[in-house]
C-alpha cells in the first residue's frame, strides 16, 4: 500500500485496512483514503483527550499507541467534535466531511459486527453532512469534436487515440494508464480493470478500432521499457497519469478550456453524458460501461440538457391546445324577462 507507514499504523487499524482489502477488495487508494481519515480523526481525540503535548504539530502525532481501550472510549459526541473540527481548523466541505464520517462509520461497523471487539458502535445514530447535488461539467458535442481535430504534434496518432478512448469508452484515468497491448480480447472487445481490480468489458465502436490501429502503426517497439503497455511516452516508458493529464490539459488549453473546470475525469463526464443524451442508452447499459457498483452513482449523468427539456415540454400531447371560444349569448325575448 503506498504511502503508509505501516510501524506507525496501530493493529487495531491495520486489521480493518488489511479486512477493506482482501474481503471488501478496495483498491489502493481507497484504502489510503480510510487511513487518512482515521488517522486524523485519532489524531484530534488525542488533542482533545489531552494526550499529547500542546505544543505538537498536529501533522506530527503518532497514532501508533491506539488501542482498542481508547477506540471502545469514543462517544458520538467525540465524532461531533470532529466533524465541527473539519469545518472550523480545516475548511473541509460537505463531501470530505461526509466522506469522513462514512470512514469512521465503517471502522465502527467492522470492529462492532465483525471483529466483535466492541459492544456498541458510537457511529450508529450519526448524520452524514448532505452534499449538495451538482451536475457533472462535460464537453458538447461540438467542443468534443473540436478537441479531437486540435490534434497534432510528433505523437498525434497516440494522444488521438487516448482522447477517443475517453471521449467514447467513458474510461477512468487510471483505466487507460494501465491498459497493455494483450487487453483486448477482440479488434472490438477491451477489458478494462477498474476499482477494486474489478475487471469489465468495453465494447469498441469503429472510431476506436481506427484509431487504436492507426496507434499501433507507430507504437515504438524497440527500447521500449514496459513492453505490454499499450501507451508509451517518448522516455519509452508506459504513460503515467501525470503525463495523460498534462497531455489532456494542453488540448483542453489549445481549444480555450483550460482552467475553466475541465480535466481528464470531464471526459468522461462526457463520454457519459454525450452516450446517455444523444445516444438514448439506457441508464443501467450506462451503469456497466461506467463500471458504477451503484446505479446511484450513475444517475448523476442522468442530467438533461435545456434543448430535451424543452422538446420534453412540446412533445406534451397538450402543448398546443388552446382555451375555447366562449359561444356568444343568445339574445333575451322581449317579454320573457324572469323577475
Amino acid at each position: 500500500m503506498s504511502n503508509i507507514d505501516y510501524e506507525q499504523v496501530p493493529e487495531i487499524i491495520n486489521e480493518f485496512l488489511l479486512y477493506l482489502g482482501t474481503v471488501k477488495n478496495k483498491s489502493q487508494n481507497t484504502i489510503k483514503e480510510y487511513y487518512l481519515d482515521l488517522r486524523t480523526f485519532f489524531r484530534f481525540l488525542k488533542v482533545r483527550r489531552k494526550l499529547v503535548d500542546e505544543n505538537t504539530e498536529f501533522k506530527d502525532i503518532s497514532i501508533k499507541d491506539v488501542d482498542l481501550a481508547l477506540v471502545k472510549s469514543v462517544t458520538i459526541t467525540d465524532i461531533y467534535e470532529f466533524m465541527n473540527y473539519s469545518i472550523t481548523n480545516r475548511n473541509n466541505s460537505a463531501k470530505t466531511r461526509a466522506r469522513k464520517a462514512s470512514s469512521l462509520k465503517t471502522f465502527f461497523k467492522y470492529h462492532t459486527q465483525k471483529s466483535l471487539k466492541l459492544d456498541d458502535d458510537p457511529t450508529k445514530n450519526l448524520e452524514t453532512p448532505k452534499i449538495p447535488k451538482k451536475l457533472p461539467k462535460y464537453l458538447s458535442l461540438e467542443e468534443s469534436l473540436e478537441l479531437l481535430n486540435s490534434v497534432d504534434g510528433d505523437h498525434k496518432e497516440r494522444d488521438y487515440c487516448i482522447l477517443t478512448l475517453f471521449l467514447n469508452c467513458g474510461l477512468r484515468l487510471s483505466e487507460l494508464t494501465a491498459l497493455n497491448l494483450n487487453s483486448f480480447k477482440s479488434e472490438r472487445q477491451l477489458i478494462v480493470t477498474g476499482k477494486g481490480d474489478k475487471q469489465r468489458m468495453v465494447y469498441l465502436n469503429d472510431a476506436c478500432v481506427n484509431a487504436i490501429n492507426e496507434y499501433k502503426k507507430v507504437r515504438p517497439n524497440d527500447g521500449v521499457k514496459d513492453k505490454e503497455a499499450l501507451f508509451i511516452s517518448k522516455q519509452y516508458k508506459r504513460m503515467s497519469p501525470k503525463t495523460v493529464q498534462a497531455m489532456v490539459n494542453k488540448y483542453l488549453k489549445k481549444i480555450g478550456l483550460d482552467g475553466a473546470g475541465y480535466s481528464v475525469h470531464k471526459l468522461r463526464h462526457t463520454a457519459a453524458t454525450l452516450m446517455y443524451q444523444h445516444g438514448n442508452v439506457d441508464i443501467r447499459v450506462l451503469q456497466d460501461i461506467l463500471g458504477h457498483e451503484n446505479l446511484g452513482t450513475t444517475e448523476i449523468y442522468t442530467h438533461l440538457s435545456d434543448k430535451q427539456m424543452e422538446n420534453a415540454a412540446n412533445a406534451n400531447p397538450l402543448a398546443n391546445v388552446k382555451p375555447r371560444k366562449k359561444a356568444a349569448a343568445p339574445d333575451t325575448p322581449k317579454g320573457n324577462t324572469e323577475n
